[in-house]
């Protein structure tokens, strides 16, 4: 329970004291946009690199190397509130997220989230759905990978699970032709989620895989490619499952 006592605290003194840093970033903006969109990644990625080292999770990071230098569409398996910060802490370039349109009234997170390219999804809105997804694919064209979270919502099933990938979401790749690179997380519900409130030290297993170039696959394949990465997801949760049983 402390540690969950400790992360909000710091969170609430994060949020309040970055205010007047909101305006030295809008001014670094106003002569150097490129040097306020990677001082505002380094700022935010501090934050949760803290909560990270307060939480006591140790994570097991495979195949980062495997990230390209350019802009990607990261797709990931989604259990955990904790999947962002384990994922956005370790962002070498520009990434913006997909992120439910609710996140968008929470003051002071939602400026930070616009300031590093957050994207606000309507879930509920096919049409307002799509112009989300045509600003990710502009921000792909500009240089600014983009990760999403295709199963839709938290997966609250059992640990190995998946919601099925909605296809929608990879319009991004396909459209722009960048690269896919999965994410598949082991165990990231079990710093939170399975003993809410209490925050637990645990061990979790993040992998980077193989890029996909959506242009390079078979025909059919790129026709349902929601489901081949789903399923390479899929096989790699289930073969890092054996890693935390060590």
């Amino acid at each position: 329970m402390f540690r969950f006592i400790f992360v909000a605290i710091f969170l609430i003194l994060y949020l309040i004291l970055s205010i007047p840093v909101f305006f030295v970033e809008w001014l670094i903006g106003k002569f150097n946009p490129h040097a306020r969109d990677i001082s505002s990644l380094r700022i935010v990625q501090w934050g949760f690199k803290v909560i990270l080292k307060m939480t006591g999770v140790k994570v097991t990071v495979i195949g980062e190397e495997n990230v390209p230098d350019e802009p990607v569409l990261f797709i990931g398996n989604h259990r955990s509130f904790f999947d962002i910060l384990l994922t956005y802490s370790r962002c070498r370039n520009l990434t913006g997220y997909v992120a439910k349109k609710e996140m968008e009234k929470i003051p002071l997170l939602s400026t930070w989230m616009r300031f590093v390219y957050c994207l606000f999804l309507d879930r509920e809105n096919p049409k307002e759905g799509l112009k989300t997804i045509l600003q990710a694919i502009d921000y792909v064209k500009n240089g600014i990978s983009i990760c999403i979270f295709p199963e839709g919502t938290r997966n609250k099933g059992e640990e190995l699970s998946l919601l099925p990938f909605k296809e929608g979401a990879f319009k991004i790749a396909t459209k722009t032709g960048c690269p896919i690179v999965p994410i598949s997380m082991n165990n990231t519900a079990e710093i939170f989620e399975n003993h809410f409130p209490k925050i637990k030290k645990t061990h979790v297993v993040l992998e980077y895989g193989t890029p996909i170039y959506p242009n390079e696959l078979d025909k059919d394949i790129k026709k349902h490619i929601g489901s081949y990465i789903e399923n390479i997801v899929n096989e790699t949760i289930h073969k890092n499952a054996e890693l935390l049983k060590n």
